[in-house]
Order: C-alpha cells, then structure tokens, then sequence
C-alpha cells in the first residue's frame, strides 16, 4: 500500500505559502476512486488557486489541479476497475476538491470519464479543461447550425488554451478560421494551427461599441469576454452565434439588444465545470475522432514537474501563455 506521496500543497497560515509537500491517503478527501495521477496541466483557474486573492479556494491546506488523468489504483464503484485509464476534469476538482497536482488522488465516479480509444492519457491533458471548453464550444455551434459553408470563424484570444484548440479543432472540421490575437510574434504559431487569417485585438475591438457594425463573421468561439466580447457581436452574420467561455476582458457586457432582435444571432454560454455527463462523454469522444488534432505535441509549450510549479503557475497570469503546459507526475 502506498505510504507517502508528493503534492503541490498551497497553506495560508501565517503565511500563504505553494510547495511540494509529501501526504498519505489519510490526506486525501472523501471519493470513490484512487487514481495514479500520470499527467495535468496549467489552466489560468489553477494559477489563480495559488495566489492569495485569488478567490478560488477556501478552505487551506489544499492541492490545486482542475485537470487529470491517470489510472484507477481502488474503486468503490462497479463502473470503474483496477487498471482502468481514466480522466477527471471540472466540478470541484481543484477548486474545493484536491486536485490533479499530486501523484495520487481520490475522486467521486461521476466526476470521472474513461479514456476514450484514440487518446493516450498525455494526450487527454495537452487537451485537458481548454480543450474540452474549445470542443464544447464547436460542439455548440454546430447545434446551432453553424458550418463551413456559412463563412468564416471568429477565435479570440487565439493563442491561449482554449483559443488555440478552438482554432486547430475548427480546421479540422474544413471551416476558414480567422485567428484575434494581440501577439504579432505568434502568427506563424496560429498558421501552423491552421488559421487562415490573422486580424488584431484592435480590427474586433477598437475602443468604439456600435449598435450594429459590419457583418464580418458567421459565428466566433470567444474566452476573451468583456467589452471585446460587445463589439464583435455587432459584427456578426445574420442568425450566426458566438460561444463565450470566459472573461479575460471583464465580466461586463456593454452591448444592446440589436444584434439579437434585427439580426437573430445566438449568444450561447459555455460552461464546462458543471456540463452534463451525457454531453462530456460526447465531447471527449469527438475529442479521441474528427475533433482531435493532428499532431496535438504542438500545443505543448512546456512539459514541467510538480517541482517546477510554484515558478511556473504565474507566468499564465502574466499574459504569457501560448499553447498548453502539461504536467508530468
């Protein structure tokens, strides 16, 4: 039986402090599966979670990491077995539930979906929770009758996690992408993603939210939110739909109503924390098929240790993100 094991282990005591501790099981909260943690990655959720007023945890001591996979050392629970590769992501995985920065972890079954056939577990997390959200937000559109046909594809946000996956993914699937980044050096990086077009952060947002602009796009996938989020749904086709993910912009929404009454499009919420399990074993299997990139060793700008953390995990609040970290246990 497993003694001692290393996690990331952030304490706000005296001090607030994020270090590579050693912990038993005992440590371990409630969970029906033990999982052998092979890999994580870096969401922007997980930088946060090691920040004092970062305003995702509540309860310390705690091990952060919304993402893992890895294999089932114990279950409890008839659906999953000894051996069995599997990966948990969102609910309260690393939020108030320890998470994937820890060599072993212990899960609720309904927060845990097996590996599909078509993915390795280092593949699940290059994908991890941005790609997941990237998928569910293609997902989505098509829902809503968005095709390559229509025109094209807005991505801000283009080289983040959930950005970069969203264009690689949308290429995939035949559609014209037209990448928004504020990155000039990146472009050759988003071409290689399969961005047909690159336009700035200043051609979606110039400072200016008009009732109605331009008709550029058929539909956009945006983690970006705020104002920006505001300007191009100005500039959206008549019954296209934009699907929002996030608010690096700001949570405000100084639109109007016009987009939506004059020109029918769709504004559609994209929640990957609490998204149905019907609807994430369908994600995940179009992940492992024709939503799964190419060559996904791509997206990963950097492969780091549970060592390496505390020095890695505020870079992604620096704005210096491009593609995914992956963590190796």
């Amino acid at each position: 039986m497993i003694d001692r094991f290393k996690a990331l282990v952030v304490n706000k005591d005296d001090d607030f402090t994020v270090k590579v501790n050693e912990l038993t099981l005992k440590d371990l909260p409630d969970g029906d599966v033990l999982i052998k943690v092979s890999y994580s990655s870096i969401n922007y959720k997980d930088s946060l979670a090691t920040i004092p007023n970062g305003n995702i945890v509540n309860t310390y001591p705690f091990v952060p990491g919304i993402d893992l996979a890895g294999i089932v050392v114990s279950s409890n629970d008839p659906r999953f077995q000894e051996g069995d590769e599997v990966i948990a992501t969102s609910y309260e995985i690393g939020v108030s539930h320890f998470g994937g920065y820890s060599e072993y972890a212990r899960i609720p079954a309904n927060w845990i979906v097996p590996l599909p056939k078509g993915l390795t577990l280092k593949e699940a997390m290059v994908i991890g929770t941005a790609g997941f959200t990237a998928a569910l937000s293609v997902l989505r559109l098509e829902e809503n009758s968005v095709s390559p046909e229509k025109g094209k594809i807005l991505v801000t946000g283009a080289t983040g996690g959930v950005g970069s996956f969203a264009i690689s993914i949308l290429s995939t699937l035949g559609y014209q992408v037209e990448a928004s980044t504020g990155k000039e050096s990146e472009q050759e990086f988003l071409r290689s993603l399969g961005a047909t077009s690159i336009v700035s952060r200043e051609e979606v947002f110039d400072g200016k939210i008009r009732a109605l602009g331009k008709q550029k796009w058929a539909a956009a996938v945006d983690p970006v939110g705020g104002e920006p989020l505001a300007s191009l749904l100005s500039q959206i086709q008549y019954g296209g739909s934009v699907a929002v993910s996030g608010l690096t912009a700001g949570t405000k929404l100084p639109t109007t109503v016009f987009p939506f009454i004059l020109r029918g499009i769709n504004l559609l919420g994209i929640d990957s924390v609490y998204c149905p399990m019907e609807t994430r074993l369908k994600v995940w299997d179009r992940l492992a098929s024709d939503f799964k990139p190419e060559k996904l060793e791509k997206f990963i700008q950097q492969e780091v240790t549970l060592q390496q953390l505390p020095e890695v995990l505020p870079n992604l609040l620096k704005g210096q993100a491009k593609g995914r970290t992956l963590v190796k246990l």
